[in-house]
């Protein structure tokens, strides 16, 4: 039989055994699931992102104020010319980028035209706990929603040069969890679906899990990130893509046009000092580069290749400057 659901909401279904009920909550669930809404975005061709993150992103957003304010992964959004919304009774609404920011990874689009949904507000993940039961929804209402619970907060440090003090962990994971509402026990919204990442359970086999950003990132910097400023001085940036192998930071690639690129850095490189500190996983790599200075700063790097280790000194830049800037009608 095909599928009820139009498209962006179609194939993304949660089991239905896995769907929250409404009397297990003290909140209007179905309230609270209408203002998820399901993103589109186009991204130029020849966008910096474009060979990255595709020209055609699909995901969620959620409903942050009256006005049309929506919430979403900067992923997204970034470098994109058009934006739509899709509510849950299949309305479509073309939106616009504000801005989004870097450090946190958040973003935020404004609707161009009266969206009539629920407003989620903004909570704190604080009290989230291992155990504590939240709900992680995708737009299309509550066949597109989870129950689910925390796993756990902890850092997290990703290959594109990213780091988050304090990420949240839940599970069961998602099947559209990008931009996806955390929701959390008093209706709020306590985190933003960022990533699907992978665990073992205690047989040794793989278990799908999700990343969310917490929400309380945001109001600190959401009148910088509404008016399309950078919230933060920019960080030095070199565009390495770089994993945790075996306690030592390697080299698995190289963005275009990026000052690694410029210094010919290679996938299998091993970085093993940034700043003359000694590197062995991600996070003291970046806390390292990013000690070094405002964006531009010259960045030493002690590199071991094939055997070999030696000195490069690479001109870090601003990310920014490589991407379209958003479009303000």
């Amino acid at each position: 039989m095909p599928s009820p659901f139009p498209p962006p909401f179609r194939g993304h279904e949660v089991e239905a055994r896995l769907r929250p009920s409404a009397q297990a909550y003290p909140f209007d669930l179905d309230h609270a699931l209408g203002a998820v809404v399901a993103l589109e975005a186009r991204v130029p061709s020849d966008a910096y992102t474009a060979n990255i993150l595709g020209t055609e992103r699909i995901g969620n957003g959620v409903v942050i104020s009256p006005t049309g304010l929506v919430l979403t992964m900067a992923y997204l959004i970034t470098e994109a010319r058009e934006v739509v919304l899709t509510l849950n009774d299949g309305r479509r609404v073309s939106a616009h980028v504000l801005g989004f920011d870097a450090r946190s990874g958040l973003g935020l689009v404004q609707a161009l035209q009266p969206l009539d949904l629920p407003v989620m507000l903004i909570g704190t993940s604080k009290d989230l706990t291992s155990g504590t039961a939240v709900i992680v929804a995708g737009a299309g209402g509550r066949s597109h929603a989870a129950a689910a619970q925390i796993l756990t907060r902890m850092p997290f440090a990703g290959y594109w040069e990213y780091l988050l003090d304090e990420a949240i962990m839940a599970e069961p994971a998602h099947p559209h969890w990008s931009g996806a509402a955390l929701i959390g026990p008093k209706g709020d919204l306590v985190g933003v679906g960022s990533l699907s990442l992978e665990t073992r359970s205690r047989d040794g086999s793989a278990r799908p899990i999700n990343m969310f950003v917490p929400a309380e990132l945001l109001p600190p910097i959401l009148d910088d990130v509404a008016r399309g400023r950078s919230p933060h001085p920019p960080r030095p940036w070199l565009g390495v893509f770089a994993q945790e192998i075996e306690g030592r930071v390697v080299v698995v690639g190289i963005s275009p046009k990026g000052p690694a690129a410029r210094a010919e850095l290679r996938a299998g490189d091993i970085i093993l000092a940034a700043g003359g500190k000694g590197v062995s996983d991600l996070a003291e790599f970046y806390t390292a580069l990013w000690s070094q200075g405002p964006a531009g700063a010259t960045i030493p790097l002690r590199v071991l290749r094939e055997g070999d280790s030696f000195e490069v000194e690479l001109r870090s830049v601003d990310r920014g400057t490589l991407l379209k800037k958003p479009r303000f009608n």
